[in-house]
């Protein structure tokens, strides 16, 4: 059963969580809830993948992989660091409410890509900020907005080319609600969104 989920901490129904991870070096792995101390082993399914589901571990939970005696530490493909890169991993949702059920891309030849950098483009440097000036980017012709890496990095600001965590979105900028945010309201206004992602500097 443990193969048909993905790696990291996967959402399930009454404030469950499946968990999976690959620790080759390790003969234990134990998920470590934050807030409440608890702590629950997974089970070895070989291959160096351990898994298990967890009760009690609603969206928000933040947790660590405890691995003996080298310590504790953030999930390697967490979804949400609300603490920064040596924090918890916090267990959260892909689910979105989207609106551009509509939405059917630009033509290569329509494109007119401004680059943009989340944590310069506004004073206040989150997606939230940045939602508020895309009318601007689309009055003056822009059809694509390429963001700039948002991987979790460390600090609060960054260029993004040092991230640690590939798959969750920088807290500083809003996190994954944040993004999915931006890319909802840029398909509202007729526009692209293109990512840049630099996992070869990992």
């Amino acid at each position: 059963m443990s193969s048909s989920y993905r790696l990291g901490a996967t959402p399930l129904s009454d404030n469950r969580c499946h968990f999976r991870v690959w620790a080759p070096a390790t003969e234990r792995v134990d998920v470590h809830l934050v807030e409440s101390d608890g702590r629950v082993s997974l089970d070895s399914h070989g291959d160096g993948f351990f898994s298990g589901i967890v009760d009690d571990c609603p969206i928000g939970t933040r947790y660590k992989y405890n691995l003996g005696e080298p310590g504790e530490f953030p999930d390697p493909v967490s979804r949400s660091q609300p603490e920064g890169v040596h924090g918890p991993s916090a267990v959260v949702t892909t689910a979105f409410d989207w609106n551009d059920g509509e939405w059917n891309g630009i033509p290569r030849e329509e494109l007119v890509i401004y680059e943009l950098h989340i944590g310069t483009f506004t004073p206040g440097g989150t997606f939230e900020d940045a939602i508020a000036r895309l009318d601007h980017l689309k009055d003056i012709g822009i059809t694509a907005i390429e963001v700039m890496p948002v991987a979790q990095f460390p600090g609060r600001r960054n260029w993004g080319y040092d991230g640690v965590f590939p798959f969750a979105v920088q807290d500083s900028y809003g996190g994954i609600v944040g993004f999915q945010r931006f890319i909802d309201e840029c398909h509202a206004r007729g526009v692209a969104v293109l990512l840049d992602v630099v996992y070869n500097h990992l």
